[in-house]
């Protein structure tokens, strides 16, 4: 008696579409030229810069520092806005 080993199962997998690919399918296809059916998006695919002028790096945030920051400069701005309050008012 022989004995018989199930198949592997499998499994569809999903392309997940490159930047490159989306770039090319705005251009190519007349669908993506417009929104809703209404708005016409022509002029917001002609001035679309390209990836490599909009990525960034991606940069870790120290939640002690930043708020260090943030508070540090709100504080400037509330000091230079009393500063300016007290200021005796410009002769006309």
């Amino acid at each position: 008696m022989g004995m018989q080993i199930a198949a592997p199962p499998s499994i569809q997998v999903n392309r997940v579409m490159t930047y490159r690919d989306l770039d090319n399918d705005l251009m190519k296809y007349s669908a993506f030229q417009t929104l809703d059916g209404e708005i016409d998006l022509k002029l917001l695919t002609k001035v679309l810069a390209p990836e490599q002028e909009v990525r960034e790096e991606d940069v870790g945030w120290d939640w002690e520092h930043l708020f260090t920051e943030v508070s540090s400069e709100l504080q400037s701005e509330w000091d230079q806005g009393e500063s300016e309050d007290q200021s005796p008012p410009p002769i006309a």
